[in-house]
């Protein structure tokens, strides 16, 4: 708790904002593209600039901690609190590029629920960051992702089941049990971003 008696430089908050406006952005775009799976193109060009963004708002948080003498957490906890929002938005592309690559003619209701779980997810991270500076009300928002990845779970689970009892073409079984993994990865990574953010939230009250 000694460094929050500290002074606070205001420059890490805006750079935790920025990391989580962006990250809902992306999740926001992608949930977009899922739901209504046009435009691709420039559906995921945007989600393309979206990661570059998140990865120079990353590479700003590295030189604020290689510059400041005093930082309002631990290093290693903002380290990696930023390496696992930027692990969600890696995500976020990698799926968008796969619905692609694998030439998914029409989304499933399950990969729509998945994206939207994703969204909502990206909604909570964003407020809980923009709370960080006063550390209050925090606590609701690692619970709505915990029960998000929970939900993600079962849906996730059916999902693959379904795949199995369709009768699908073996290649659509690959192509989607792909997808749903990526999926659920990047929700499991949503929460984990949540659980770095929840550990510093503890230590400093």
């Amino acid at each position: 708790m000694t460094f929050r008696l500290l002074p606070k430089d205001p420059k890490f908050f805006e750079l935790f904002i920025a990391d989580g406006d962006n990250l809902e952005a992306a999740a926001s775009a992608l949930h977009e593209m899922v739901d209504q799976y046009d435009r691709l193109d420039s559906r995921i060009a945007n989600i393309q600039a979206l990661e570059k963004r998140g990865d120079e708002i990353d590479r700003e948080v590295t030189r604020k901690l290689e510059d400041a003498f005093i930082t309002p957490f631990d290093r290693e906890d903002i380290h990696e609190l930023v390496s696992r929002l930027d692990d969600v938005v890696d995500g976020i592309q990698a799926i968008a590029e796969t619905f692609v690559i694998y030439d998914v003619k029409e989304p499933t209701a399950e990969a729509r629920r998945l994206a939207a779980i994703l969204d909502d997810q990206g909604k909570e991270l964003a407020q809980a960051l923009r709370k960080l500076d006063g550390l209050k009300d925090m606590e609701r928002h690692f619970d709505a992702i915990h029960e998000l990845e929970n939900e993600a779970d079962g849906v996730s689970r059916a999902a693959v089941a379904r795949l199995f009892h369709d009768d699908l073409p073996p290649i659509e079984v690959i192509k989607w049990r792909d997808l749903y993994n990526d999926l659920e990865e990047t929700i499991d990574a949503a929460e984990d971003a949540a659980e770095a953010m929840e550990r510093m939230y503890h230590k400093a009250n």
